[in-house]
C-alpha cells in the first residue's frame, strides 16, 4: 500500500485541492510539506497530534517534513472553530509558548536523520521584518474580499454574534504567506491541517500560484470528535496535554486507554503506527471479546510510547497495575502519586503512626472503607483488606498500623475488596 493510499484507509483525508495530480506528484520522489502549530499555550494537546503524526507518516515515506511553529501568527489568533476572538498574548508569552512546543514537536520527528531530517520553523523569522505597506502590496493585493469573506471561518463568525475583528480576518493573509515563503526557501510544495483551516491553506495554494506559477497542493484530515459530536481531548480536569508535567504520562495512557469502545478502531488507525494487518487483528480481537480491551490497552500503550517515551509508559503501565492489585515493588514515588490523585485521600497525623500505632480497624473506618470498627473487623476476617496491596491476614483486626508501614515515607495504600481503594497521607 502506498503513502496516500494508507492515508486514506486510516481515515486521514478530508479534502484535498488536486487528489490524482498530489498523488501522481508523491509517487515521483519526495515532496516537501509543512503543517503549522500556533503557540496559544505553553503546550500543545493531543487535538495537535493529527499534524505531527501526519507529517511523521510523511517522513517514514521518504519526504520532507516542515514543522511551523507560528510565532507570527500566535500574535493575530486564528478565528477558524472560534465564536469569539482569543485575548492576545504578549511578546514574552508567545516567545515562552514557542520554545515550550519545539521540544515537543521534536519529540516525534526526526530532526537527525541523515536522509530526509525535519526542519522546525518559525513564522515571526520572515514575518516579523516586513513592514505593513509591503505586506499589503506583495500579500494584499493577491486576494479578493469577496473571497475572503466567504470562507468558512470568516463566514461563521460573521453571522454570530461576536463577529470578527480586521485582525483575526488578516490570519489568513498570514497563514497564506507563510506557505508563499516555505515554497521560495524550501521547495514546499504541500501543507496540511485539519479541516478546520481549509479556508487559510486554499489561500496559501492561491498565493503561491499567482506570485510563483507554480502547483501547490493543499490537504486537510477529519477533526477528531466523540461519539457524540463533541470534542476530542477533553476531559473532566480540563485538556489532555503533550507536557508530561501538564498531563502525566499515566493519565495520558488513561485517556487513551478509556477511549469508549466505538471510537477506538478509529484511534488505533489515526493515531498509532501499527501495520494494518496488526490493526485488524486488534479490530477482531475486541469484536470477538470486548471485555479484554486488548484494542484498548495497545491504542493506550502505542501513543504514550509516542509522545512520552519507553520509560514513562513503563511507568504509566506500573500505576496502572497498582490499582487492579499489582505490588508496589520497585514503583517510584513520581508513578506512586498519580495512583494518589486518582483515588480518594484522607489524612492521617504522625501521631497516629508513632508506636504503638493506630488499629487498622480505625484508619479503615477513618478513610471512609468501613462504616464501622465491627464492619471492618469482618471485612479483614472475611480476607477482604489489603494494605499496600498486600492482603491483610484473617487475624489482622488486632494489627496496629505506624510509621513503619508508609509507603515513600508518606503514604498507606489501603484497599478493601478488588477495586475500592483509600490513600492515607500523613499530614505535614
Amino acid at each position: 500500500m502506498n503513502l496516500i493510499d494508507d492515508l486514506q484507509w486510516r481515515g486521514l483525508l478530508a479534502d484535498c485541492t488536486d487528489l490524482a495530480a498530489l498523488s501522481q506528484r508523491v509517487a515521483e520522489g519526495p515532496v516537501t510539506l509543512y503543517c503549522g502549530f500556533d503557540p496559544t499555550g505553553d503546550s500543545l494537546h493531543v487535538g495537535h497530534l493529527m499534524g505531527q503524526l501526519t507529517l511523521r507518516r510523511f517522513q517514514l515515506a521518504g519526504h520532507h517534513p516542515i514543522a511551523l511553529a507560528g510565532g507570527a501568527t500566535g500574535m493575530i489568533g486564528d478565528p477558524s472553530g472560534k465564536s469569539a476572538e482569543r485575548n492576545l498574548l504578549t511578546r514574552e508569552q508567545l516567545s515562552r509558548n514557542v520554545a515550550s512546543i519545539k521540544g515537543q514537536l521534536a519529540r516525534l520527528l526526526d530532526f537527525d536523520t541523515a536522509g530526509n531530517p525535519a526542519r522546525l520553523v518559525d513564522n515571526a523569522d520572515w514575518t516579523a521584518p516586513i513592514s505593513f505597506l509591503d505586506f499589503l502590496r506583495d500579500v494584499g493585493k493577491h486576494f479578493s474580499l469577496n473571497v475572503m469573506l466567504a470562507k468558512d471561518s470568516v463566514k461563521s463568525r460573521r453571522e454570530g454574534d461576536h463577529g470578527i475583528s480586521y485582525t483575526e480576518f488578516s490570519y489568513q493573509l498570514l497563514q497564506a504567506f507563510d506557505f508563499f515563503h516555505l515554497r521560495q526557501a524550501f521547495g514546499c510544495e504541500l501543507q496540511i491541517g485539519g479541516s478546520d483551516q481549509w479556508g487559510n491553506i486554499t489561500a496559501g495554494t492561491e498565493l503561491v500560484r499567482k506570485k510563483l506559477g507554480v502547483q501547490a497542493w493543499g490537504w486537510t484530515f477529519p477533526l477528531i470528535t466523540k461519539s457524540d459530536g463533541t470534542k476530542f481531548g477533553k476531559t473532566e480536569g480540563g485538556a489532555v496535554w503533550l507536557d508530561p508535567l501538564r498531563t502525566s504520562p499515566y493519565k495520558f495512557y488513561q485517556f487513551f486507554v478509556n477511549t469508549e469502545d466505538a471510537k477506538v478502531s478509529e484511534y488505533l488507525r489515526k493515531f498509532t503506527f501499527l501495520s494494518r494487518a496488526e490493526i485488524e487483528a486488534l479490530e477482531a480481537s475486541h469484536a470477538t471479546n470486548p471485555g479484554a480491551r486488548e484494542a484498548h490497552k495497545a491504542l493506550g500503550s502505542e501513543v504514550t510510547r509516542l509522545v512520552h517515551g519507553a520509560a514513562a509508559l513503563e511507568g504509566a503501565l506500573k500505576a496502572s497495575a497498582i490499582l487492579f492489585g499489582a505490588e508496589i515493588g520497585d514503583t517510584s514515588e513520581e508513578v506512586f502519586r498519580d495512583v494518589v490523585g486518582e483515588i480518594p485521600t484522607k489524612d492521617v497525623t504522625a501521631a497516629q503512626l508513632n508506636a504503638p500505632g493506630t488499629a487498622l480497624t480505625e484508619l479503615l473506618v477513618h478513610c471512609g472503607l468501613a462504616p464501622s470498627k465491627g464492619q471492618a473487623r469482618k471485612d479483614i476476617e472475611g480476607g477482604g483488606v489489603y494494605i499496600n496491596n498486600v492482603k491483610a491476614a484473617a487475624d489482622a483486626p488486632n494489627r496496629t498500623l505506624t510509621s513503619t508501614d508508609l509507603l515513600f515515607g508518606k503514604y498507606l495504600l489501603l484497599r478493601k475488596g478488588k477495586r475500592t481503594y483509600a490513600v492515607l497521607t500523613l499530614a505535614a
